[in-house]
Protein backbone atom coordinates (compact mmCIF):
# COMPACT_ATOMS: atom_id res chain seq x y z
CA UNK A 1 0.00 0.00 0.00
CA UNK A 2 1.29 3.35 -1.19
CA UNK A 3 0.46 6.27 0.91
CA UNK A 4 -0.03 10.06 -1.04
CA UNK A 5 -0.49 13.35 0.82
CA UNK A 6 -3.66 15.46 0.51
CA UNK A 7 -1.23 18.54 0.35
CA UNK A 8 0.23 16.92 -2.76
CA UNK A 9 -2.88 16.43 -4.66
CA UNK A 10 -3.70 19.79 -3.40
CA UNK A 11 -0.52 21.03 -4.99
CA UNK A 12 -0.65 18.91 -7.82
CA UNK A 13 -4.18 20.16 -8.63
CA UNK A 14 -3.44 23.91 -8.25
CA UNK A 15 -0.40 23.76 -10.72
CA UNK A 16 -2.15 21.90 -13.68
CA UNK A 17 -5.22 24.70 -13.33
CA UNK A 18 -2.98 27.11 -14.03
CA UNK A 19 -0.83 24.88 -16.60
CA UNK A 20 -4.19 23.92 -18.30
CA UNK A 21 -5.88 27.74 -18.91
CA UNK A 22 -2.46 29.18 -19.87
CA UNK A 23 -0.75 26.70 -22.30
CA UNK A 24 -2.31 24.83 -25.27
CA UNK A 25 -1.31 21.53 -25.32
CA UNK A 26 1.56 21.14 -28.39
CA UNK A 27 -0.17 18.63 -30.29
CA UNK A 28 -2.93 21.00 -30.64
CA UNK A 29 -0.36 24.03 -32.04
CA UNK A 30 1.38 21.67 -33.95
CA UNK A 31 -2.55 20.78 -35.58
CA UNK A 32 -3.19 24.56 -36.02
CA UNK A 33 -0.23 24.66 -38.06
CA UNK A 34 -0.68 22.15 -40.26
CA UNK A 35 -4.27 23.07 -40.84
CA UNK A 36 -3.54 26.33 -41.70
CA UNK A 37 -1.04 24.91 -44.56
CA UNK A 38 -4.02 23.46 -45.62
CA UNK A 39 -6.72 25.65 -45.05
CA UNK A 40 -8.14 27.13 -48.76
CA UNK A 41 -10.15 30.30 -47.31
CA UNK A 42 -7.82 33.34 -46.40
CA UNK A 43 -9.62 34.03 -43.92
CA UNK A 44 -9.56 30.67 -42.13
CA UNK A 45 -5.79 30.84 -42.10
CA UNK A 46 -5.28 34.64 -40.98
CA UNK A 47 -7.42 33.23 -37.97
CA UNK A 48 -5.58 29.95 -37.30
CA UNK A 49 -2.48 32.39 -37.69
CA UNK A 50 -4.03 34.54 -34.67
CA UNK A 51 -4.84 31.28 -32.69
CA UNK A 52 -1.23 30.17 -33.14
CA UNK A 53 -0.02 33.76 -31.87
CA UNK A 54 -2.44 34.11 -28.79
CA UNK A 55 -1.33 30.38 -27.60
CA UNK A 56 2.43 31.79 -27.74
CA UNK A 57 1.16 35.00 -25.81
CA UNK A 58 -0.17 32.90 -23.25
CA UNK A 59 2.25 30.64 -23.12
CA UNK A 60 4.76 33.23 -22.63
CA UNK A 61 2.87 36.19 -20.36
CA UNK A 62 1.22 32.98 -18.27
CA UNK A 63 -1.88 34.20 -19.05
CA UNK A 64 -5.11 32.68 -19.72
CA UNK A 65 -6.10 31.49 -23.26
CA UNK A 66 -9.08 32.48 -22.97
CA UNK A 67 -11.30 34.64 -20.47
CA UNK A 68 -13.79 31.57 -19.76
CA UNK A 69 -11.35 29.57 -17.72
CA UNK A 70 -14.52 27.35 -17.28
CA UNK A 71 -15.76 24.55 -14.50
CA UNK A 72 -12.13 22.75 -13.44
CA UNK A 73 -13.37 19.13 -14.59
CA UNK A 74 -11.11 16.35 -13.40
CA UNK A 75 -10.59 13.01 -13.69
CA UNK A 76 -9.23 10.83 -11.33
CA UNK A 77 -7.65 7.35 -11.98
CA UNK A 78 -6.74 5.98 -8.26
CA UNK A 79 -3.96 2.96 -7.99
CA UNK A 80 -6.01 0.25 -5.47
CA UNK A 81 -2.66 0.36 -3.60
CA UNK A 82 -3.01 4.12 -2.87
CA UNK A 83 -3.79 5.14 0.38
CA UNK A 84 -4.97 8.77 0.18
CA UNK A 85 -3.57 10.37 3.86
CA UNK A 86 -4.50 13.56 5.57
CA UNK A 87 -7.66 14.42 4.47
CA UNK A 88 -10.13 13.97 2.33
CA UNK A 89 -9.65 13.42 -1.38
CA UNK A 90 -12.12 15.84 -2.31
CA UNK A 91 -11.46 17.88 -0.02
CA UNK A 92 -8.13 18.24 -1.64
CA UNK A 93 -9.14 18.21 -5.13
CA UNK A 94 -11.03 21.39 -4.03
CA UNK A 95 -8.33 22.97 -2.28
CA UNK A 96 -6.24 22.73 -4.91
CA UNK A 97 -8.64 24.16 -7.83
CA UNK A 98 -9.19 27.32 -5.23
CA UNK A 99 -5.73 27.54 -5.11
CA UNK A 100 -5.04 27.50 -8.17
CA UNK A 101 -7.94 30.07 -9.49
CA UNK A 102 -7.29 32.54 -6.82
CA UNK A 103 -3.02 32.44 -7.07
CA UNK A 104 -3.46 32.11 -10.38
CA UNK A 105 -5.72 34.86 -10.91
CA UNK A 106 -7.92 32.74 -13.51
CA UNK A 107 -11.67 33.42 -13.52
CA UNK A 108 -13.81 32.41 -11.39
CA UNK A 109 -17.18 30.86 -12.99
CA UNK A 110 -18.70 28.51 -10.81
CA UNK A 111 -22.51 29.30 -9.47
CA UNK A 112 -23.38 27.64 -5.98
CA UNK A 113 -26.83 27.09 -6.69
CA UNK A 114 -27.68 27.17 -10.63
CA UNK A 115 -31.74 28.48 -10.26
CA UNK A 116 -32.14 31.06 -7.75
CA UNK A 117 -29.31 32.74 -5.88
CA UNK A 118 -26.72 32.00 -8.82
CA UNK A 119 -23.88 33.42 -6.36
CA UNK A 120 -20.46 33.01 -7.37
CA UNK A 121 -18.62 30.77 -5.30
CA UNK A 122 -15.47 33.00 -5.51
CA UNK A 123 -12.61 30.43 -5.99
CA UNK A 124 -14.17 28.14 -9.03
CA UNK A 125 -14.64 25.56 -6.34
CA UNK A 126 -16.54 22.55 -6.50
CA UNK A 127 -14.59 20.87 -8.89
CA UNK A 128 -16.45 18.49 -11.39
CA UNK A 129 -14.86 15.01 -10.48
CA UNK A 130 -15.01 11.92 -12.20
CA UNK A 131 -13.31 9.11 -9.92
CA UNK A 132 -12.24 5.48 -11.16
CA UNK A 133 -10.39 2.83 -8.98
CA UNK A 134 -7.74 1.30 -11.14
CA UNK A 135 -4.91 -1.37 -11.02
CA UNK A 136 -2.01 -0.26 -8.92
CA UNK A 137 -0.54 2.04 -6.85
CA UNK A 138 -0.71 5.70 -8.98
CA UNK A 139 -3.27 8.79 -9.14
CA UNK A 140 -3.75 10.07 -12.43
CA UNK A 141 -5.12 13.87 -12.17
CA UNK A 142 -6.52 15.06 -15.71
CA UNK A 143 -8.05 18.37 -15.13
CA UNK A 144 -9.78 19.44 -18.34
CA UNK A 145 -10.96 23.12 -18.00
CA UNK A 146 -14.59 23.55 -20.02
CA UNK A 147 -16.06 26.76 -20.52
CA UNK A 148 -20.18 27.35 -21.25
CA UNK A 149 -19.30 28.50 -25.02
CA UNK A 150 -19.03 25.06 -25.84
CA UNK A 151 -20.55 23.01 -23.20
CA UNK A 152 -23.75 24.51 -24.20
CA UNK A 153 -23.86 23.15 -27.08
CA UNK A 154 -23.83 19.76 -25.68
CA UNK A 155 -26.18 17.07 -26.72
CA UNK A 156 -27.62 13.40 -25.53
CA UNK A 157 -29.58 11.87 -27.60
CA UNK A 158 -31.35 8.33 -26.56
CA UNK A 159 -31.70 6.63 -29.56
CA UNK A 160 -33.00 2.72 -29.94
CA UNK A 161 -30.79 0.02 -32.24
CA UNK A 162 -32.85 0.67 -35.94
CA UNK A 163 -31.23 4.60 -35.93
CA UNK A 164 -27.57 2.39 -36.35
CA UNK A 165 -24.65 4.54 -37.36
CA UNK A 166 -26.43 6.64 -39.88
CA UNK A 167 -28.54 8.05 -36.75
CA UNK A 168 -25.22 8.23 -34.40
CA UNK A 169 -24.09 10.49 -38.06
CA UNK A 170 -26.57 12.59 -37.58
CA UNK A 171 -26.64 13.15 -34.46
CA UNK A 172 -23.39 14.57 -34.60
CA UNK A 173 -23.52 16.71 -37.50
CA UNK A 174 -26.64 18.32 -36.14
CA UNK A 175 -24.67 19.04 -32.97
CA UNK A 176 -21.99 20.64 -34.84
CA UNK A 177 -24.03 22.60 -37.01
CA UNK A 178 -26.03 24.02 -34.26
CA UNK A 179 -22.66 24.85 -32.19
CA UNK A 180 -21.99 26.64 -35.69
CA UNK A 181 -19.75 29.73 -34.76
CA UNK A 182 -20.65 29.58 -30.93
CA UNK A 183 -18.37 26.86 -29.72
CA UNK A 184 -15.15 28.80 -31.26
CA UNK A 185 -14.20 26.38 -33.75
CA UNK A 186 -11.88 24.87 -34.84
CA UNK A 187 -13.67 21.92 -32.24
CA UNK A 188 -12.61 19.11 -30.66
CA UNK A 189 -15.68 16.56 -30.78
CA UNK A 190 -16.14 14.06 -28.04
CA UNK A 191 -18.83 11.39 -28.94
CA UNK A 192 -20.02 8.92 -26.07
CA UNK A 193 -21.79 6.16 -27.67
CA UNK A 194 -23.52 3.39 -25.12
CA UNK A 195 -23.65 3.10 -21.60
CA UNK A 196 -26.87 4.77 -20.25
CA UNK A 197 -27.75 8.83 -19.95
CA UNK A 198 -25.41 9.90 -17.82
CA UNK A 199 -22.34 7.32 -18.63
CA UNK A 200 -22.79 8.19 -22.45
CA UNK A 201 -22.19 12.07 -21.69
CA UNK A 202 -19.39 11.18 -18.69
CA UNK A 203 -17.56 9.55 -22.18
CA UNK A 204 -18.63 11.98 -24.52
CA UNK A 205 -16.23 13.95 -21.53
CA UNK A 206 -13.56 11.97 -21.52
CA UNK A 207 -13.59 11.90 -25.23
CA UNK A 208 -12.65 15.47 -25.56
CA UNK A 209 -9.93 15.28 -22.65
CA UNK A 210 -7.94 13.01 -24.82
CA UNK A 211 -4.63 13.60 -26.26
CA UNK A 212 -5.62 14.68 -29.79
CA UNK A 213 -3.54 12.53 -31.96
CA UNK A 214 -5.16 9.58 -30.24
CA UNK A 215 -7.26 7.14 -31.59
CA UNK A 216 -9.78 4.96 -30.15
CA UNK A 217 -7.94 1.11 -29.76
CA UNK A 218 -11.04 -0.43 -31.73
CA UNK A 219 -10.01 -0.53 -35.29
CA UNK A 220 -14.24 0.19 -36.31
CA UNK A 221 -13.93 2.93 -33.97
CA UNK A 222 -10.96 4.69 -35.04
CA UNK A 223 -12.19 4.50 -38.59
CA UNK A 224 -15.46 5.89 -37.19
CA UNK A 225 -13.86 8.88 -36.17
CA UNK A 226 -11.77 9.98 -38.83
CA UNK A 227 -14.99 9.47 -40.85
CA UNK A 228 -16.96 11.70 -38.57
CA UNK A 229 -14.01 14.51 -39.04
CA UNK A 230 -14.62 14.49 -42.57
CA UNK A 231 -18.03 14.84 -42.15
CA UNK A 232 -18.06 17.81 -40.01
CA UNK A 233 -15.04 19.05 -42.17
CA UNK A 234 -17.35 18.98 -45.48
CA UNK A 235 -20.20 21.86 -43.14
CA UNK A 236 -17.87 25.12 -44.52
CA UNK A 237 -18.22 26.43 -40.78
CA UNK A 238 -14.76 26.78 -40.72
CA UNK A 239 -12.37 28.22 -38.26
CA UNK A 240 -14.71 30.98 -35.47
CA UNK A 241 -17.21 29.83 -37.92
CA UNK A 242 -16.29 32.46 -40.94
CA UNK A 243 -16.09 29.84 -43.57
CA UNK A 244 -13.55 27.20 -44.25
CA UNK A 245 -12.25 23.29 -43.97
CA UNK A 246 -10.85 23.54 -41.03
CA UNK A 247 -13.80 23.37 -38.77
CA UNK A 248 -12.66 20.22 -36.09
CA UNK A 249 -9.33 18.94 -35.64
CA UNK A 250 -10.10 16.15 -34.39
CA UNK A 251 -13.17 13.56 -33.27
CA UNK A 252 -12.63 11.22 -30.39
CA UNK A 253 -15.55 8.50 -30.03
CA UNK A 254 -15.60 6.59 -26.22
CA UNK A 255 -18.01 3.67 -26.29
CA UNK A 256 -19.76 1.56 -23.42
CA UNK A 257 -22.02 -1.58 -23.40
CA UNK A 258 -25.53 -0.86 -23.32
CA UNK A 259 -28.98 -1.84 -22.97
CA UNK A 260 -30.23 -4.13 -26.14
CA UNK A 261 -33.15 -1.60 -26.54
CA UNK A 262 -31.06 1.35 -26.59
CA UNK A 263 -28.05 3.35 -28.21
CA UNK A 264 -26.90 6.61 -26.15
CA UNK A 265 -25.18 9.30 -28.41
CA UNK A 266 -23.82 12.02 -26.96
CA UNK A 267 -21.79 14.97 -28.42
CA UNK A 268 -19.59 17.17 -26.13
CA UNK A 269 -17.19 20.15 -27.88
CA UNK A 270 -14.06 21.55 -27.18
CA UNK A 271 -12.90 25.12 -28.54
CA UNK A 272 -10.21 25.77 -30.04
CA UNK A 273 -8.54 25.91 -26.80
CA UNK A 274 -8.29 22.29 -26.51
CA UNK A 275 -7.14 22.57 -23.12
CA UNK A 276 -5.81 19.72 -20.24
CA UNK A 277 -3.12 18.73 -18.62
CA UNK A 278 -2.36 15.58 -16.58
CA UNK A 279 0.04 14.53 -13.36
CA UNK A 280 1.24 11.67 -12.10
CA UNK A 281 1.59 10.90 -8.40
Amino acid sequence: MREIECKDIAEAVAKLAVEACCILPEDVVESFRAHQAAEPSPVGRNILQQLLDNAGIAKATKTPLCQDTGLAVIFADVGQEVHIVGGAFEDAVNEGVRRGYVEGYLRKSSVAEPLFERKNTGDNTPAVLHVRIVPGDRLVLRLAPKGAGSENKSVVKMLVPADGIKGVKQVVLDAVKAAGPNSCPPMVVGVGIGGNLELCAELAKRACARDLESANPDPRYAAFEQELLAMINKTGIGPQGLGGRTTAIAVHVEWAATHIASLPVAVNINCHSARHAQAVL
